[in-house]
């Protein structure tokens, strides 16, 4: 995607784009538990993706009340509400790995309200309490909050997921959300891509351009194995195994694991037929 608007554009397209001005992006960090990427600067569009909090948005622009630049994950262009974004240089230590919460006080009984934390959120664990489990404490808004520490998973792990269709199982049960990348909602496109994200397999945003380009492309007659990528026109899911798919989808609204040929059929009976398989590169 052109990381410009015309108006800005970013550092590495001089030259290449016509823009008002050529800046170099300013990274900020998602301070809500989620918020929209949009297409223009219009807070009653619908979502085209989405960041969960912590993930690193690089802006390019501000005006009227939203940032400009892209999703440091995948390069995915847009507009964000700038209340959701704070320019404080954190760096993440942790991803979160379970729907959990936030709370002011690192303890089991407490009296304060506690506030979602979804799974794709990213958070810099400073030190750790134990009150019935290990609380981490992490940065946010000028104070410390806490969170239960086995919900998250280091990010820099000596041992490195490997398994895409293990770590997208982390969401199942989650909510069908057109355009979602959190615990809090997702979508087919947004569950390859965090499934390879956190096996450190660079992936796009949408399914088109997943299947464009994501991994090597397979043969119809080809023996499909675990996480290989089937595609049919605005959809995607990946092959678990045993004759077993898992998807986000619309039928079930929510990511569930569903029987392969039994996908295939009552898809192409509504939709049409799958369009493509893909081969996801080696972590």
């Amino acid at each position: 995607m052109l990381k410009s608007n015309g108006r800005v554009a970013d550092l590495s397209l001089r030259g290449q784009v016509e823009a008002e001005r050529f800046t170099a992006p300013l990274r900020h960090r998602v301070v809500r538990p989620v918020t929209r990427i949009l297409s223009r600067p219009d807070a009653t569009l619908p979502r085209e993706r989405e960041l969960a909090f912590g993930e690193a948005f690089e802006v390019l622009e501000t005006q009227d009340g939203f940032a400009f630049g892209y999703a440091a994950r995948d390069g995915y262009v847009g507009y964000v509400p700038l209340p959701d974004l704070s320019d404080d240089p954190v760096t993440p230590t942790h991803r979160v790995i379970a729907n959990s919460y936030c709370a002011a006080e690192p303890a089991l009984k407490r009296p304060d309200p506690a506030d979602p934390m979804p799974i794709g959120s990213l958070v810099r664990v400073t030190g750790t309490q134990f009150d019935n489990c290990d609380w981490a404490a992490f940065p946010h808004a000028g104070a410390v909050r806490h969170m239960p520490l086995p919900h998250l998973a280091p990010i820099a792990a000596v041992d490195p997921p490997t398994d895409p269709v293990a770590e997208g199982a982390r969401y199942l049960g989650v909510p069908y959300l057109w355009g979602g990348n959190s615990g809090l909602g997702i979508d087919c496109s947004g569950l390859v891509q965090a499934g390879c994200l956190a096996c450190g397999i660079a992936c796009p945003g949408d399914s088109d351009q997943q299947a464009a380009g994501l991994g090597d492309p397979l043969p119809d007659d080809a023996a499909l194995q675990r996480g290989d990528l089937i595609f049919w026109k605005g959809h995607v899911a990946m092959v678990v195994g045993d004759g077993r798919i898992l998807h986000a989808n619309a039928h079930h609204m929510q990511v569930v694991y569903e029987d392969m040929q039994g996908a295939i059929a009552r898809i192409a009976a509504k939709d049409g037929a799958v369009t493509g398989r893909r081969r996801l590169p080696r972590p």
